[in-house]
């Protein structure tokens, strides 16, 4: 699986820990993904999106009912 939602472009986010007497040393973030079926133009796609998308994917799905 892919480090990058497929909707909204979230990917891997670098910096630093600092200690307290002030060391950095680099250190990445990864963000919350998952997987999910959509239905597109009557094709069932299967996508990874942040847990953000996912949310939101499913608001709109309850107001189509």
């Amino acid at each position: 699986m892919s480090k990058i939602c497929s909707i909204c472009n979230k990917q891997i986010t670098t910096g630093n820990n600092v200690s307290h007497s002030k060391r950095r040393t680099r250190r990445t973030w990864l963000p919350n993904l998952g997987t999910a079926k959509i239905t597109e133009n009557g094709q069932t796609k299967t996508i990874t999106a942040c847990t953000r998308c996912l949310k939101t994917l499913s608001k709109i799905k309850r107001g189509k009912k």
